[in-house]
C-alpha cells in the first residue's frame, strides 16, 4: 500500500493542501487500498446474495412442488448452502481465483483452472486485499454465488432424486463445471473467456447457462416424474412461491449491483437495469398468458420476473435503461416459449423450468450484452464492434453449454453408480418428505 508524505506546513498554500488532502476532502482509494464505501456495499451485497438462496430460492421452489415434497426442496437448498460453503473453502476458491501461473494471452492449464496457493484460504487474512475490498470479503461474496448455482438445479429434478445423490452430484459438479467456467470468465488475465473479452457481469455464463444446461441433462437422464405429463401437478402454495420471488428480486440487487465490487454509479445503473428487466419480463409473460388463456396467472408473472432477472445478469454492467427494457422483453417472450412450447414438444420433465428460465434466459442475456452494450443503443460502450462482441458472447456461451452438458451427463452417471439417482416408485408416491427425511412439511 502506497503512503502519502505529509507536506511541510511552511506557507498558507501548503497549509491549505494539508487540510484538503488529510482533513477536509475525501480521497479516492487506489487499487489494493481499502475503500470503506466499497467494503460496506459488498458486505451488504453478500448478505443479499445469500438471501437469494436462503430463504428466497428455497421458498420459490418449495411453493412450486406438491405438498408431499415441500420439505425435501427446502432441505436440499439448506444442505447445499452448507456443503458448497465448505467445498468453496477447501478447494473451490483457490481453483477459481488462484492466479499463480496465469499469463495474459497464453493458453495453458491455468487458462481453465486456478492455482492451489489459496487452499483453506492460505495467506488470506484481514489485511490482504482484492482491489479496494478485503480479500476475505471477496471470498465470501463469491461463495454465495457458488452456493446458489448448484441449488438452482434442484428445480429440474425435484420430487424424484435421492437426497444423497443431490449432494454427491452437486459436489462433483461444483468442481468439474462451475469452478472452471468461473475461473475462465472471472479469474482475470490469463483466463480463457477473460482474455477473449467475454462480458458476464454476474453469471449469465458462470451461473445460469451452467446450471440451466446441466439441469436439463439431469431431468432427461433421471426421467419424468411418475404420472407426468398426464397427471396434473399444480404448485401446492403459490403464496410461498410469490414470497420467494420477491426475495429473489430484492436479493438480485446484490447479485448484479455488487458484482462490480464498488459502490458507485455503475452499481446504481446495474441495479436500475436489473429492476427494469425484471419488471418488463414479468409483464411480458403475464400479457402473453392473458392473451393465450384468457386470464393472467400469478405463477406466470412470478416466473417472468425470474426470467428477466436471469437474462439481465450478464449484461447489467454494460447496458443502459433501454437495454434493460429490451432484454426484459426478449427474455419474457423467449423464456415463455422455452418453458411451454419447447418443453411440451421435447417431452422432458424439467419440473420447475430451470432450463427454460435460467439456461435460456442466461444465454439470451449473454448474447444481447454484446448488442445493447453499444453506446449507439444506450449502452456504456464496447471494446469492439457489435458483430465481433456478439461472436465472442456466442462462443463463450456455446462452449459453456457444451461443457455443462457433457460433464453433467458424466457426473450423473458416476453418481448413479455410487448411490443411484432416483428414489424407488413407492418412495416417490409417498413423497420425499417422508421417504427421505421422515418428516412432514405440514401437520394436517
Amino acid at each position: 500500500m502506497s503512503r502519502l508524505a505529509r507536506p511541510r506546513l511552511t506557507s498558507p498554500l501548503s497549509l491549505s493542501i494539508y487540510f484538503a488532502i488529510f482533513v477536509g476532502l475525501p480521497t479516492v482509494a487506489m487499487a489494493d487500498e481499502l475503500d470503506t464505501g466499497d467494503t460496506a456495499w459488498i458486505l451488504a451485497s453478500t448478505a443479499l446474495v445469500l438471501f437469494m438462496t436462503l430463504p428466497g430460492l428455497a421458498l420459490f421452489y418449495g411453493g412450486l412442488v406438491r405438498t408431499k415434497n415441500v420439505l425435501s426442496v427446502l432441505m436440499q437448498c439448506l444442505a447445499l448452502t452448507a456443503l458448497m460453503t465448505v467445498l468453496w473453502l477447501d478447494l473451490g476458491y483457490t481453483l477459481a481465483f488462484g492466479t499463480e501461473g496465469m499469463v495474459a494471452g497464453e493458453v495453458n492449464l491455468h487458462s481453465f483452472l486456478g492455482s492451489l496457493d489459496k487452499m483453506f484460504l492460505s495467506g488470506v487474512g484481514t489485511e490482504s486485499m482484492s482491489g479496494t475490498i478485503p480479500e476475505i470479503l471477496f471470498f465470501i461474496f463469491q461463495c454465495t454465488f457458488a452456493v446458489i448455482t448448484p441449488a438452482l438445479m434442484v428445480g429440474a429434478f425435484a420430487e424424484r432424486m435421492k437426497f444423497s445423490a443431490v449432494l454427491i452430484f452437486s459436489s462433483l459438479w461444483l468442481f468439474v463445471v462451475y469452478v472452471p467456467i468461473c475461473h475462465m470468465t472471472w479469474g482475470g488475465d490469463g483466463g480463457l473467456f477473460w482474455d477473449w473479452g467475454a462480458i458476464d457481469l454476474a453469471g449469465g455464463i458462470v451461473v445460469h447457462i451452467t446450471a440451466g444446461v446441466s439441469a436439463l441433462v439431469a431431468a432427461i437422464v433421471i426421467g419424468p416424474r411418475k404420472g407426468y405429463p398426464d397427471t396434473p401437478m399444480p404448485p401446492h402454495n403459490l403464496t410461498m412461491c410469490v414470497t420467494g420471488t420477491g426475495m429473489l428480486w430484492v436479493g438480485w440487487y446484490g447479485f448484479n449491483g455488487g458484482s462490480g465490487l464498488a459502490a458507485n454509479g455503475a452499481a446504481a445503473m446495474s441495479i436500475s437495469v436489473t429492476h427494469i428487466s425484471a419488471s418488463t419480463a414479468a409483464l411480458t409473460w403475464m400479457f402473453i398468458e392473458w392473451f393465450k388463456h384468457g386470464k393472467p396467472s400469478v405463477l406466470g408473472i412470478a416466473t417472468g420476473a425470474i426470467a428477466g432477472l436471469a437474462a439481465v445478469t450478464p449484461a447489467a454492467g454494460v447496458i443502459g435503461p433501454m437495454g434493460g427494457f429490451s432484454i426484459g422483453l426478449a427474455s419474457g417472450v423467449i423464456c415463455f416459449l422455452a418453458s411451454t412450447a419447447l418443453k411440451s414438444k421435447m417431452g422432458y420433465d424439467d419440473s420447475l423450468d430451470v432450463f427454460g428460465v435460467h439456461g435460456v434466459g442466461g444465454f439470451v442475456g449473454t448474447v444481447l450484452a454484446g448488442v445493447f452494450g453499444a453506446t449507439a443503443l444506450g449502452g456504456l460502450g464496447l471494446d469492439r464492434s457489435i458483430g465481433e462482441q456478439v461472436g465472442v458472447q456466442l462462443a463463450a456461451g456455446l462452449l459453456t453449454a457444451a461443457w455443462a452438458a457433457i460433464a453433467g451427463f458424466a457426473l450423473l452417471k458416476i453418481t448413479d453408480a455410487i448411490v443411484g439417482l432416483r428414489v424407488d416408485e413407492e418412495s416417490e408416491s409417498t413423497g420425499l418428505d417422508i421417504s427421505e427425511h421422515e418428516e412432514r412439511g405440514y401437520n394436517l
